[in-house]
């Protein structure tokens, strides 16, 4: 019997029979709902960029900041977020998650200037950092071993699909009407959330260890600070400005690898990193995570900068994606099986080069949407599918049931922090392009025809980028030596991890 006050362990949980056989109540979603919060920050914030950034009259390159703050945040900070919920209360680092999460979405959609914007967009990815993790905790602890969590974890992950092309559609509608509400949507959303975490959920902790608190604090200064420099670098590489962040930021991440070399309980155990073959998946994970971030954010762009799409229209307009993503994911989660993952990935990967190089050399012109635009949208979605479902089976390949737990946190850590560096990698070669043709001076004023050629010349520069990205993550997985056999036993693995939790 659990003492009054404490919470009950997993174990003592399951064993006495308090976990939900039936999933269809109030607990689902309510867990649901931190992940549609998260995943329609992510769709519609890329959406209505073009709109802020015009409202607030920010550049291209400080522009990206709306983005990056939060990625940052929320892929420095995810591993630590983690551990708080096993160390403090799963429930109760959820609700707290939520509830600053909600109030950032308040700081965001009141902003009244740009520093006050980015500020909030990095407090909103540490509260989902410190969230979402425990949301994924809190399903497997809330529901009992087999069907009923089964259909749990399906549930949660058919929100991320359904919640995307919701933000597209819901995103552009919103921004039409004025760029906040897509902050503001947030705070009744994260109240109801709030409020059904206090009263739905149970408590429960994990194991408790010491929090790597300094490892998370030196990772995510040093990656921040590192993006930052590349940020700056167009205005001048010599720079000061540009120097003096990317020398401490050496620093941080040298300082970094000690301390987790070190550390009792690492954030970052590189034991993982034994593997060569993991680490080519994770390597080409990165990659994939930054090819999706520049496409979402330079599709909307180029939309809407240069074809004058409403944001509505860009919305609907990418929908295809999502419906090519979803139909390949299916597919190469079978063949993944059957062939060795790789070469999957290495075919996604050669659709996303072909359809990132048909993009950069329509970009120029006026196309219809039909089929111009539509079909490489499908086929770059199908690609992207086809390659990442491959590669987050690989990472968990071959492991054992302790080892489920850190590499699934690694597999969407990285992607968030490969989309940061890439998307201001990216940004800082768009920046430049648009420049040197005669570039936008006041991103609030109409277009000439001279900006808005240099405008699609840029995005042109970017939809290039992405497939030389796709090209560099094709040769990364080439070292990635996993076969099917290994992929069924990772499965299995999580099967057991998620039954035994």
């Amino acid at each position: 019997m659990v003492s009054e006050g404490k919470a009950p362990s997993d174990a003592a949980a399951l064993s006495s029979g308090t976990g939900h056989e039936r999933v269809w109540g109030p607990p689902i979603f309510v867990l649901g709902g931190l992940q549609l919060l998260v995943v329609l920050d992510g769709t519609v914030v890329a959406l209505a960029l073009p709109q802020v950034r015009s409202a607030l009259k920010l550049s291209e390159a400080d522009g990206n900041w709306i983005i990056t703050a939060y990625v940052l945040a929320f892929g420095g900070l995810m591993l630590l977020g983690g551990r708080l919920g096993d160390t403090f209360g799963r429930k109760r680092v959820f609700t707290a998650g939520v509830a600053f999460f909600t109030l950032a979405s308040l700081l965001c959609g009141i902003a009244w200037d740009p520093a006050v914007l980015i500020a909030g967009r990095a407090l909103q990815g540490v509260a989902a950092a410190i969230a979402a993790p425990t949301a994924m905790a809190l399903v497997a602890t809330t529901y009992a071993p087999g069907r009923a969590r089964s259909q749990a974890f399906a549930f949660y992950a058919a929100v991320t699909g359904i919640g995307s092309v919701i933000g597209l559609v819901a995103g552009g509608v919103l921004t039409e009407l004025s760029w906040r509400l897509i902050f503001l949507i947030n705070v009744p959303v994260g109240v109801l959330v709030t409020l059904g975490a206090i009263r739905w959920l149970r408590e429960s902790r994990g194991a408790r260890t010491a929090l790597d608190v300094s490892g998370a604090v030196l990772g995510t200064v040093g990656v921040t600070l590192a993006v930052y420099a590349v940020n700056a670098g167009p205005g001048g590489w010599t720079r000061p400005a540009v120097l003096a962040p990317a020398a401490v930021a050496v620093l941080a991440l040298i300082a970094f690898v000690v301390v987790e070399r070190r550390a009792a309980n690492p954030l970052l155990p590189f034991a993982l990193f034994r593997n060569s073959s993991r680490v080519a998946a994770l390597t080409a994970m990165a990659f994939a995570g930054a090819i999706m971030m520049c496409l979402a954010v330079f599709i909307s762009l180029y939309l809407q900068g240069v074809l004058r799409y409403s944001p509505l229209q860009a919305g609907m307009a990418v929908i295809p994606f999502a419906f090519g993503l979803a139909i390949a994911a299916t597919v190469s989660a079978r063949l993944a099986l059957r062939v060795q993952p790789r070469w999957l990935v290495v075919g996604g990967g050669v659709i996303i080069l072909a359809g990132c190089l048909y993009a950069a050399r329509i970009v120029g012109q006026q196309p219809a949407y039909f089929p111009a635009i539509a079909i490489p949208v499908l086929v770059i979605g199908f690609g992207f599918g086809f390659a990442t479902i491959p590669l987050t089976l690989s990472i968990i390949a071959g492991v054992g049931e302790s080892e489920i737990g850190p590499l699934t946190a690694l597999a969407q850590v990285v992607p968030n922090l490969g989309g940061a560096l890439g998307l201001v990698a990216v940004g800082a070669l768009v920046t430049s392009r648009i420049q040197a043709e005669g570039g936008v001076t006041d991103p609030a004023a109409p277009l000439t025809a001279l900006q808005s050629a240099a405008l699609a010349s840029g995005y042109g520069v970017a939809f290039v980028s992405c497939a030389v990205i796709a090209l560099l993550a094709g040769i990364a997985v080439l070292f990635m030596r996993f076969t099917p056999a290994d992929v069924a036993e990772g499965q299995a693995a999580q099967e057991a991890a998620h039954a035994g939790i």
